[in-house]
């Protein structure tokens, strides 16, 4: 956990995706964040949590349900929904908070 804090601490905004190895949705949402991770480089980071790994972190997020994107700034949640969301609509989202 204390890694995580550390990862989402920082000046730039974290988008994190709650994922699951099992979860249908999930996978159709690694594209689109490889996408979007080469057009915000420098601007944002995108980091992946496994959710059945991470317990701890998901738990403390109140994640119910997979995928679930939560941005950051300074440690602070900005914008949280789950579901798939479209590349355009997120790199949008994380560009309001750089």
């Amino acid at each position: 956990m204390s890694q995580f804090n550390d990862l989402i601490n920082g000046d730039q905004p974290v988008l994190v995706d709650f994922f699951a190895e099992w979860c249908g949705p999930c996978k159709s949402m690694a594209p689109i964040l490889k996408e979007l991770a080469g057009k915000i480089t420098g601007k944002a980071k995108i980091i992946k949590v496994d959710i059945d790994k991470n317990t701890g972190v998901a738990n403390a997020y109140h994640v119910r349900s997979v995928p679930t994107l939560i941005l950051f700034k300074k440690g602070k949640i900005v914008w949280q929904q789950s579901g798939v969301v479209a590349g355009a609509q997120l790199e949008t989202i994380i560009l309001q908070f750089t």
